[in-house]
This record gives structure tokens, sequence and C-alpha cells, in this order.
């Protein structure tokens, strides 16, 4: 190499950036050792919103080790993102990524983390009825976006059907990005980002985006029901409201750098609505990337509502704590799928099922234990006996346990944290689930007879016979650990024994019911769609108000007494506190017209972020723009 090109080359280097350290971080590489990072920068100089993908990403991999920017870097990036924040998600080892650090323009880097998700009667019990009320009054969202970022859709699914809906608004600027995803005017768009592979189809193979999407804004379907029970007619909250899905979870979790990549398609696209039941611990909002981009959402208009966590009921256990988003907590709805159980001392308890095949009678009752604990996995000695066994994993996996032992039927004892809350899980073999109070009036029944004996009976589905809301034990608690300041969660919704739509998942579906197309789910995961579908309701009514101005509505209208004029109760039957239901239970009917909102703009919020006492780099980060020094001091 010639003196004049070896010149034009360092200066060609210089001009982008000035390293700190000489070391290039590659000198010992072992592509084992690569992990994802987040890398954060500044905008190129002189950036505008019309500058080019090209030019942008050629910016972008000026940041990148010399390993890459001598290769086809064309495959070096992950996701490139200008929207939510500048930066890319790449794979680099911890050497490199200390390389990257060290360069001008950086603002910070991420590991890249899995996040998990946190997962009929309920129009109903919220007061939302065809031809009359609030969804009378607002359209039932029609004209509104709400992208669901999840594990995706089943998109055959009969509620996401377009009857009666109308087409998209013009400003939708999505598509349905696979010609193997099925499109309408109900379901008007749908990407997945699952590790970089943007070209696969949104199929949902967990189940758990279909039950979101479809608690949001599923359309009506007649003869919704789980083995029969909960049986009425199914719709979301805003069953009018378009859906946006984009697939940025799988069964294992959600990766940050795809959630990242879903809610930067979804501000590109044009939703109104972003809904996402995932999150993680709580930490300072320059750490979380999830914070951060809800505020570039936030900064167009777009209301977010997230999932507070299934932590509860510990205090400051809330995941998604920023003051910009909406932070939902769960709650009971008034229907019981009961499961009585009879002792043989003639006791009985009303537990929960949704599975209610045939009653068993007086059988042998025994509770297998190994070391002086319960245990019931890989049983011996239970065939045709009722087996009591102690809720610590999944009701579904015991199940399975227990029948494959040739037990009858299964009683699943509650946890003491879980209280007077109860489940109406499906399951493979008869089953009750009761609650602490009655578990424990049972282990003493099993402890103290020398032959205990129990029956089952299923009683169908029961509608205002229980006391509620009452807030779920799972549902996490404040206060806020990266802003104590602020109240949260924001507000409760239905998130226990929700009845919503299923995806067929041949192989997979309890007592080989292949024909199962709802499924009845518990957690924040459940009553973040709740909330998010009533956003809708709100937007339809009010296009032009803020993301605050939903927010306020939603909150300063929610109500705090049950369905029997009593202070709502936590699951110990206690008063509940503020940090468990925050303003209190939604009241989709006053929050459409509140008379009264408290709107807060992008400055106001930035000069909250300056009381916290963050310095101007980590409120840049935040913002994803640099303040001026009169707003960042």
């Amino acid at each position: 190499m010639d003196m004049q090109t070896l010149l034009l080359s360092f200066l060609f280097v210089s001009i982008l950036h000035v390293h700190t350290t000489s070391s290039t971080g590659t000198e010992n590489f072992d592509a084992s050792r690569l992990d994802t990072y987040i890398v954060r920068v500044r905008p190129p100089p002189n950036f505008s919103v019309d500058m080019s993908n090209i030019k942008l990403e050629k910016w972008y991999r000026s940041f990148l080790p010399p390993r890459m920017t001598s290769s086809n870097t064309c495959q070096a990036f992950i996701y490139t993102y200008k929207t939510t924040i500048f930066g890319f998600a790449v794979n680099i080892t911890e050497a490199e990524k200390d390389y990257v650090m060290k360069n001008n323009g950086v603002l910070k880097v991420y590991k890249d983390s899995l996040l998990p998700l946190l997962t009929t009667h309920t129009p109903d019990f919220l007061g939302l009825r065809l031809r009359e009320g609030s969804w009378k009054k607002t359209g039932m969202g029609e004209g509104v976006i709400i992208g669901v970022l999840d594990t995706g859709i089943d998109f055959t699914h009969t509620s996401f059907d377009d009857d009666g809906m109308q087409e998209p608004p013009t400003k939708w600027r999505g598509s349905c990005k696979s010609s193997l995803m099925k499109c309408n005017k109900k379901l008007i768009g749908g990407s997945s980002f699952i590790r970089g592979q943007k070209s696969a189809p949104p199929t949902d193979d967990s189940g758990h985006g279909t039950h979101t999407a479809s608690t949001a804004a599923g359309g009506f379907v007649d003869g919704a029901s789980v083995f029969g029970n909960g049986n009425g007619t199914a719709a979301g909250m805003a069953p009018r409201a378009h859906l946006a899905i984009y697939k940025v979870c799988s069964d294992k979790g959600c990766h940050v750098s795809d959630i990242l990549a879903g809610m930067e398609a979804a501000i590109a696209d044009g939703v109104d609505i972003m809904s996402m039941s995932l999150g993680g611990p709580a930490k300072p909002f320059y750490n979380d990337i999830i914070a951060t981009a809800s505020f570039s959402a936030m900064r167009k208009g777009i209301f977010v509502g997230l999932a507070a966590g299934n932590s509860g009921p510990s205090s400051s256990t809330l995941s998604n704590e920023a003051p910009w988003v909406l932070t939902v907590g769960a709650s009971t709805i008034d229907r019981q799928m009961e499961a009585l159980v009879k002792l043989g001392d003639g006791d009985l308890f009303v537990g929960e099922s949704a599975y209610q095949p045939h009653n068993l009678d007086p059988l042998e009752l025994v509770y297998p234990q190994t070391s002086g604990q319960n245990y019931c996995f890989f049983l011996k000695d239970v065939a045709g006996k009722i087996v009591a066994c102690e809720h610590t994993t999944s009701s579904d996996i015991i199940g399975r346990f227990v029948k494959d032992a040739g037990a009858s039927g299964l009683i699943l004892l509650g946890q003491e944290d879980s209280g007077h809350i109860t489940f109406a899980d499906p399951n493979v073999l008869p089953v009750s689930y009761v609650d602490f109070p009655d578990a424990t009036v049972i282990r003493q029944y099993i402890n103290s007879s020398n032959s205990p004996t129990a029956s089952i009976i299923f009683n169908g589905t029961s509608l205002g016979k229980t006391q509620a809301p009452v807030v779920a034990f799972f549902s996490s608690r404040g206060p806020s650990t990266a802003s104590p300041g602020i109240l949260k969660p924001d507000i409760i919704g239905p998130g226990v024994n929700v009845i919503a739509a299923w995806p067929f998942m041949e192989g997979q579906d309890a007592n080989n019911d292949k024909h199962r197309t709802f499924n009845c789910l518990s957690g924040t995961s459940m009553s973040t769609p709740h909330l998010s579908g009533i956003a809708a309701l709100i937007k339809g009514t009010h296009p032009d108000w803020s993301s605050a101005a939903i927010k306020s509505a939603i909150m300063t209208t929610a109500y705090v007494v049950d369905n029997q004029k009593k202070a709502i109760l936590d699951e110990r039957y206690n008063i509940a506190g503020h940090f468990a239901v925050g303003a209190g239970h939604v009241s989709p009917s006053e929050a459409i017209d509140p008379g009264l909102i408290y709107d807060i703009d992008e400055a106001q919020y930035i000069s909250y972020l300056c009381g916290l006492g963050y310095t101007d780099v980590q409120i840049e980060i935040i913002a994803n723009q640099k303040m001026p020094a009169k707003e960042a001091k």
C-alpha cells in the first residue's frame, strides 16, 4: 500500500470515530463466545427523519469492531433501529463489546436478555354490552389500530374474522409480511421478529398471543367456552378495532432485541395502541429498553399498556414502572367454574376447574410424601384414588403425573401466598383447585383420619355469587423502585380465569380435545389487553387525546369498591392498599366520558427525570435525543 492510500484510509477512519484505545477486541476472537448486544448511539451528524436506511446503516457500521467492518456487514446486524432508539442489535464477543463502548458517539451497550410473558364473561362484568352503554357510544373501537406484541396469532381463528369491520384507516402503513398469513379488515398486519428472522409468518406456537389479541379486540363468537364451562358470547374489549400483530416472543420468552424491533415496526406502521403482556425486573429507566422505546411511542401519540408482573404479593415487585406507560395489575371477576370437594367427615368446599367430565364418588384420599414433603411426581399405589397435591408448579404438569400414575382425581391445594384465589385451569383428569384456607382444613382432615375419603362434584358455572373484584395474589405490588414518587401499578383489571381465543395445536390440548378454540388463563398478561382494548374505545371516542390523557381518563374514573359495595380486598381478604390496586379497578363506561383529564407532555416527563437526578446522558438515552442544556439541568 503506498503512502497516499494509507493516509486516505487513516483519514476516513478518523472522520468516522476517534477511538480511545488501539485494542480492537478481536485479537483472540472466539465465535463460540458471541452474545447479542443492543448498542445505543447518537444519531449521525446532520440527521433528518428522511435520512435513508442505507446512510444510517453506514453510520452504524462505523461502530463495529474491525472484524466486522472488513467483512460483509449486510449480515452483521440482527436489527437496526431508528424510531424507538438510534442503534442496532449485533452478535459480538465481550471483548468486542468493550471495544464498541469506547467509541465516541456510543451512549450505552446492553446485553440482550430474555423477558418472561406475564400470563367471555369479562365484557359483561365491565359493563360492556351490545347495543347499549359504552360500546354503543364508542363504536366498539372502530377505526383504532391495536398493535399486540406477543407470541403471534392464530390468524384462522373465528375471533379474527372481519364480519362488520370497516377498512383500516388511511394512515395505516403496515401489511402482512408473509404470504402464508391470512389478513383481512380485522387482522390488518403481521410481522415476526424472532432472532432476526423476519420472513416467517407470525404464527402462534404457544397460544399466549392469540389469547391476548382476542382479549383486546376479538370479534363476537357465540358459544365460546372451555369444555362447556363459562359458556357465552366471546368478545374483546374493542371488538371493532383493527389488530396488527408483532411476534416478538416464543414459548421460552421474549428477547429484548426482538421486542425493540417489534416496537420499531409498530410505530412506523401507525398503530394507536401498543399492548405488551411481558416484562422483567425493575431498573432505572435509562437501563430499561422497553421504557425508553415506550417514550418514543408516547412522543408519537401512541398509548402503551404493559403488564405489572406476576411476582406478587411481595412489595416492590413491579415490572414496567415508567410514568408514561399504563402499568396494569390483575384482579378476579365474579364467575366461578365450581368443582366441589366433599370430605368423608361431611365438610364441603367450593373449588374450581374448567374441566368437568363427571363426578367422582367417595374414593380413598391420599397425600403422597417423600422425606416429609408432599411429592406428586412418579407416584406409586395411587390407582383409583384421589390425590391431594400442593400447587407448587403448573397444574397441568401435576395433573399429567397424577393421571399417568392411574389416579382417578386430583385436589390441588392452594398455597399461603395465594390466599383465597382459585384457578379454573383445564386439566387432564377430574380436579378441584381449592384456596389456602380450605386447603388447610383438608390437610388437617387427612392427617387426623385413619381412612380419609373425598368426592368431587362438578357444579358448572356460577355468576355473581362471589365477591369481586379481588386483587390476585400474583399481581405485582408497588411501591416503584425506579421512581418511588409515582404510584404504581396504575390500575387493575380482569386477570384471573379469563376465557379467550386459543389456537389449534394438535397433540397439546388437554384430554386430546383437538377442537378446543378457547382457553382459560390467568396473569397480568390477561389484564393488560383488557386495558389496551378499553384504551382503544377511548381513543375511538376522543381521537385527538394524547396517551397521557387516555391514561388519566382510565385512572381518575377507576372505582375502589367491589360488587358488594365494600372496599376492594386483596387475596387474604384484607382491604387492598394503593400499591396493590393503584387508582382502582377500571370502569370503561366512566373512562370514556371522564369529565376531567390531566394531560402531560414530553417536556414535563423530562422535567420529572431531571428531578430524579438523572444526568444529561441518561436523559438523552431515555428521550432518544440530546436535550438543550436548560432542559437537561
